[in-house]
């Protein structure tokens, strides 16, 4: 008789933990509401109470004084005090020595006396400036030609960037989208803003700006512009200011592309886990098995890369300083990104940076950050996606309508299957996997980029008249 009560209780028990676990499983993988956004918190100088809106958009020309460039000069033509490699080391350790005085070699020596021809390249695209919410935001805004309007279906759309890139990422890629000679049906009116905080935007002057925030002073930059309907694409942050911008404010977004599909729910980590034992079950093709698993080892490799991203998240401030006061740790620390997100082949090639993306165009960007001392306000938005405010809205867990296109590229960050990604995107329209390419997509193969973007543009099935 007692066998029987012990043997009750260890089933009511067995039968209460695995109850338990169903309720608590249940509720970390339900799909949440969209939250209550505030979509003007004044983020600029001082009191909102004496500031005085101004809705103006004004014309933005960059004009570096030649001051500026001698003074860069001198500051690299001091003696540099560099630890040697040790023996028989590329890159494994960060960014070499020896290569990094042959790129401040070239960038006082070369770069810089054709300064000139850099800032033309810069100002041959339209720019802008406009306050929103309290901050002044930079933007490169090209329109369509008159042909293509003739020719073509023509859609807004909002491109962003991340970190450590800039808007000169894309000045092979705007080209593309906007003329008349591409061989789709579409060409694009684009936005392509410089990041609160990150080029010539302003920061934020107080804590709590996240992605959410970021969201929807990019949404308000586009209704500044007359855009209420218009597309995204985006990688690195540009791709999860993205996904928050299509989740807080579906009703403006045609249509969401990422070349960096990522998704932190608590389901879409069991999924990726459960996916490590399955791999070919949720695939189009064992061939794209290397994209996703085995999951351990892509946490790894994001772990080994990820030390940059533990120190912005935690103490901006003090990577701020060393940066901002050194062009060359600048220059060494925005390198070893771009020498990293080369392919596992070249990580170790003295030449990758320039096979893979052309000297002068990391150079621009390097100059973007240094021109702009934004390498502090940049790094602070680590910080405030980890905080408390940014992961109670939980927005990986609330489902958008949107249209949402995915591209991945084979040696870009481990991105979610498809399989995951509806969960948060029930309407996945475009989905791509490219055996080449990596992080920096827009720089490193824009042509590829913009196909697939097209490709998922037509998949939305817009049959509205060109636009005038």
């Amino acid at each position: 008789m007692k066998c029987l009560i012990v043997f009750g209780l260890i089933v009511a028990l067995f039968g209460a933990f695995v109850g338990y676990g169903y309720v608590v499983f249940t509720d970390l993988t339900k799909p949440l509401p969209k939250p209550e956004f505030k979509d003007d918190t004044y983020w600029g100088p001082g009191d909102v109470k004496d500031f005085v809106p101004d809705n103006k958009i004004y014309e933005f020309k960059l004009q570096v004084p030649q001051s500026e460039i001698d003074d860069l000069r001198k500051e690299l033509n001091r003696t540099l005090r560099l630890t040697e490699p040790l023996d028989g080391i590329a890159f494994e350790y960060g960014f070499n020595t020896y290569a990094l005085q042959q790129f401040v070699d070239y960038w006082r020596d070369n770069y810089l006396t054709k300064w000139d021809e850099r800032q033309e390249l810069f100002n041959s695209f339209k720019q802008y400036k406009t306050e929103i919410q309290g901050l002044n935001i930079h933007y490169i805004h090209e329109k369509v030609s008159e042909e293509a309007k003739e020719k073509k279906h023509v859609y807004p759309l909002l491109l962003l960037h991340g970190w450590p890139g800039s808007v000169r990422e894309f000045f092979d890629f705007i080209p593309m989208l906007t003329k008349h000679s591409n061989i789709t049906d579409y060409a694009f009116e684009v936005v392509a803003p410089s990041l609160v905080g990150y080029g010539w935007s302003d920061a934020a002057t107080r804590p709590g700006f996240n992605a959410a925030e970021m969201a929807t002073v990019m949404r308000n930059l586009m209704l500044r512009g007359g855009h209420k309907k218009f597309f995204i694409q985006g990688g690195d942050w540009g791709s999860i200011i993205g996904s928050n911008l299509a989740t807080l404010y579906p009703e403006n977004v045609i249509g969401y592309h990422s070349n960096m599909c990522v998704l932190h729910s608590p389901l879409a980590i069991l999924k990726g886990i459960y996916g490590s034992f399955f791999p070919e079950k949720y695939l189009p093709s064992r061939f794209f098995v290397d994209h996703h698993f085995p999951v351990w080892d892509k946490w790894l490799d994001l772990l080994q890369e990820s030390g940059y991203f533990h120190i912005q998240a935690t103490k901006p401030d003090t990577i701020g300083a060393a940066l901002t006061s050194s062009p060359v740790g600048l220059a060494s620390y925005i390198l070893e990104k771009f020498q990293t997100c080369t392919n596992p082949g070249l990580q170790q090639d003295f030449g990758a940076i320039v096979t893979v993306f052309g000297l002068e165009a990391v150079l621009d960007n390097l100059m973007v950050y240094y021109l702009t001392n934004s390498a502090t306000t940049a790094a602070r938005f680590y910080l405030e996606n980890v905080s408390k405010a940014y992961r109670d809205l939980q927005l990986d867990r609330v489902q958008s309508p949107v249209p949402m296109g995915c591209a991945r590229f084979r040696f870009d960050l481990a991105s979610v299957t498809d399989w995951q990604l509806r969960d948060k995107f029930p309407n996945l329209t475009h989905s791509m996997y490219f055996q080449q390419g990596s992080h920096f997509a827009a720089l490193e193969m824009p042509a590829m980029l913009f196909n697939d973007f097209t490709a998922f543009v037509g998949k939305i099935g817009l049959h509205g008249e060109k636009r005038k």
